[in-house]
C-alpha cells in the first residue's frame, strides 16, 4: 500500500532530483491519485494509479495502470495550456499465475528498456534509455 505522501524519491524528474506528491482523490473502485505537492491549480500535475478485474477463476484478468498528466503552456505561442500524458498499463491473466514471477520479468524487461542503453546497469532519468528515445522521439 503506497503512503499518502510520496516524498522520498518514490519519484524522480529527469534531473534525477525527488519530486514529491500527496494524496488528492480516491476513485471508484481501486484507485488513487496522487497531486505534486505544490502545483499550480491552473497547471495540475498528477499521478493516477487504477485496477480493474474481469472474469473469475482461471479466466480473471487484472489492469493494472499508472499515469502521470502534467499542464503546462505551451512552448509555441505561452497562452494555450496544453497536458502532455505518460503511463504504462499491465494486463495480466491472474488467474492463471500462481506467482508474480512473469510479471515481475516483465515490468524489469520495461524498466531497463526504458531507463538504460544496455551498456551499464546504471538507471538514466534523463530520458537517454533506449526505449525513452523511442517514445519521447517516435523513432524506431
Amino acid at each position: 500500500m503506497l503512503s499518502d505522501n510520496l516524498v522520498t524519491n518514490e519519484i524522480k524528474n529527469a534531473a534525477g532530483a525527488e519530486v514529491e506528491f500527496q494524496h488528492y482523490e480516491h476513485l471508484t473502485g481501486r484507485g488513487r491519485i496522487f497531486a505534486k505537492k505544490g502545483e499550480s491549480p491552473s497547471y495540475p500535475h498528477r499521478l493516477t494509479i487504477k485496477h480493474s478485474e474481469t472474469g473469475t477463476g482461471v479466466k480473471l484478468r487484472r489492469r493494472s495502470a499508472i499515469r502521470f498528466d502534467e499542464t503546462s503552456l505551451s512552448q509555441v505561442d505561452s497562452v494555450t495550456p496544453i497536458t502532455d500524458s505518460v503511463y504504462v498499463v499491465v494486463d495480466s491473466a491472474v488467474g492463471h499465475h500462481t506467482t508474480s514471477a512473469k510479471l515481475t520479468d516483465l515490468i524489469a524487461n520495461l524498466m531497463s528498456f526504458l531507463a538504460s542503453t544496455g551498456a551499464t546497469t546504471t538507471i538514466l532519468y534523463d530520458g537517454t534509455g533506449n526505449g525513452a528515445v523511442v517514445l519521447r522521439d517516435g523513432s524506431l
